[in-house]
């Protein structure tokens, strides 16, 4: 999908980055794609420390927008 003209795109893992979630700073000291990656991802995935209201509030903060095409 293209961004919306004007806009920017939400970065993968950028709210993770802002907060300094711990997983993702340990995620960033191991090498994308190794084996300890995967399962520390793998702990990221099933068990993020941040709520999903959390990180609606932070996306709105910085001025992101949710938007999806009609149907």
């Amino acid at each position: 999908m293209l961004p919306v003209e004007g806009y920017v795109e939400y970065r993968r893992r950028e709210f993770c980055r802002d907060v300094r979630c711990p997983v993702q700073v340990e995620l960033n000291a191991l090498e994308e794609g190794s084996a300890a990656y995967e399962e520390k991802r793998l702990e990221c995935k099933e068990r993020c420390r941040f709520t999903a209201h959390q990180f609606h509030h932070w996306l709105t903060d910085r001025g992101y927008i949710i938007i999806r095409p009609e149907e």
